[in-house]
């Protein structure tokens, strides 16, 4: 097949990146209207986790309603002074929002600890990490308020930390960003983050999935059909790089000669070769990634503009050049506004920046075969706290897990673990280098800070049955 002429698609915008936003500026976002999940809108408490010591047994557990939305919020029996605050994922489309928890195995470890922890359900769903922001500022913000109220002696926390998982891990390492500081409506100056399985590459997200969609274009013989056209062309390109267009019995894709081309792009767009990839961009990924495509480029009215960018990408499949020149050639360039997420007058941008300003310490954990958040936000993570002099401050862990976020209880808790107390004084923990690619290739990466799951720590048994998969199909040698 012939290479087809590139094609750009893009919208244009007027406005300075500090400008205000005028007044008929306004996003689908901003008309959508959500409410509280009737169950936690009339909640006062919780119920304690399974499994526990007394701390858990007898924690003092306390929900309600903030603004906007629920919370819930845990005080263990002999508390350290110290509170965590947990930022959830994303949560859909819906127009119903809710408190989501941090799991039973880190919830335990954080009581047992004597850590105290907080949650907003956020005032609103869909990738709206500006109101996770600035809802679980205000939570933190209103904690010393609603513990006095309920008889907790020396409410004030001493110190402060945040933890999150996926779109929750953006809103962690974007929590302790010196800008969000500067511009959120509800400032916190957290003592330390964790951010889980996190878009720390933040708007860059949105330009890997663009990226991610235009090479199936490519190599499926739909080059020139515009990303917005997905659901005219789905079926046919499916067809062209699988074998069936359902999961096999093992859970996962065949790949055609073409799919497999498409695989070995994916592989160079989201971190380069390293172990767990195969597997996972066989099963997790098309199940989930391909749900994103044929968008707008609005983040479903996150913004108001074109905010896509696949300009400086390079479609690479190794050990095939030509395919690879043939599908550059025709690839579509999908082209941002200049100004789709400008600094604003009121608050936040509406997608905040991870930019690497941060002088407190992060541990991130992130698996090697994320395909919806891919690896590849951490090397962009590194890049970006390294070019403004912060990369002391940030540690980074490998974990050989093949889904989004299916973490071990113990990973998290060591990465909450040695970032307190990293930040007590303690020495800087160690973790991976993300960077040098025969570091990242070696078939052990990632070794060093994964651990198996189990049950009787609040594992679930889909996950240890995962893990004890993979430990005999990918073993650490």
């Amino acid at each position: 097949m012939a290479a087809a002429a590139a094609t750009t698609f893009t919208l244009s915008a007027c406005g300075g990146d500090d400008d205000p936003a005028p007044a008929e500026e306004t996003r689908a976002q901003d008309s959508r209207v959500f409410t509280i999940k009737p169950t936690d809108a009339t909640a006062t408490t919780f119920a304690a986790v399974t499994g526990g010591d007394a701390d858990s047994a007898e924690s003092r557990r306390w929900a309600g309603v903030l603004g906007g939305s629920s919370y819930q919020i845990e005080v263990p029996k002999t508390w350290n002074g110290k509170l965590v605050m947990y930022a959830h994922g994303y949560a859909g489309t819906g127009t119903v929002v809710g408190v989501q928890t941090l799991g039973d195995g880190l919830r335990r470890h954080l009581l047992s600890l004597g850590y105290a922890w907080a949650a907003s359900s956020y005032s609103k769903n869909f990738y709206d990490v500006r109101a996770g922001i600035e809802d679980t500022n205000a939570l933190a913000l209103e904690f010393p308020k609603i513990a006095a109220a309920k008889g907790l002696a020396n409410p004030t926390p001493t110190k402060t930390f945040i933890i999150g998982h996926s779109m929750g891990g953006h809103i962690a390492a974007a929590a302790v960003e010196d800008e969000t500081f500067a511009t959120a409506n509800h400032k916190v100056k957290y003592n330390g983050a964790v951010p889980m399985c996190g878009v720390t590459g933040d708007t860059e997200l949105f330009d890997y999935l663009g990226a991610a969609q235009i090479a199936a274009h490519g190599l499926a013989g739909a080059a020139t059909t515009p990303t917005t056209g997905w659901e005219g062309i789905k079926g046919a390109v499916g067809a062209k790089l699988f074998t069936a267009a359902a999961l096999t019995p093992a859970g996962q894709y065949a790949f055609t000669a073409d799919g497999l081309k498409w695989a070995a792009v994916m592989q160079n767009l989201t971190g380069g070769a390293r172990p767990m990839f195969d597997l996972g961009v066989a099963g997790y990924y098309t199940t989930v990634v391909w749900s994103t495509f044929g968008g707008d480029g609005t983040v479903n009215g996150i913004y108001n503009r074109f905010g896509a960018d696949t300009n400086r990408f390079t479609y690479r499949i190794d050990n095939d050049p030509v395919t690879s020149a043939t599908l550059n050639a025709g690839a579509q360039k999908l082209t941002a506004a200049a100004d789709y997420n400008r600094k604003r007058s009121d608050g936040l941008r509406w997608v905040p920046k991870v930019n690497g300003e941060f002088k407190v310490p992060v541990v991130t954990i992130h698996t090697l075969g994320d395909m919806y958040v891919p690896f590849s936000m951490e090397q962009i993570y590194r890049n970006r706290a390294e070019a403004k002099g912060n990369g002391g401050w940030l540690v980074q862990r490998a974990i050989r897990g093949i889904a989004h976020c299916d973490f071990s209880a113990a990973e998290q808790t060591e990465a909450f673990d040695a970032m307190v107390a990293w930040e007590a004084g303690g020495p800087r923990p160690a973790g991976d280098d993300v960077l040098t690619p025969t570091t990242v290739a070696n078939p052990s990466y990632g070794c060093t800070f994964t651990r198996d799951a189990a049950t009787a720590n609040g594992d679930s048994a889909d996950l240890v049955t995962l893990r004890n998969g993979l430990k005999v199909a990918k073993p650490c040698v």
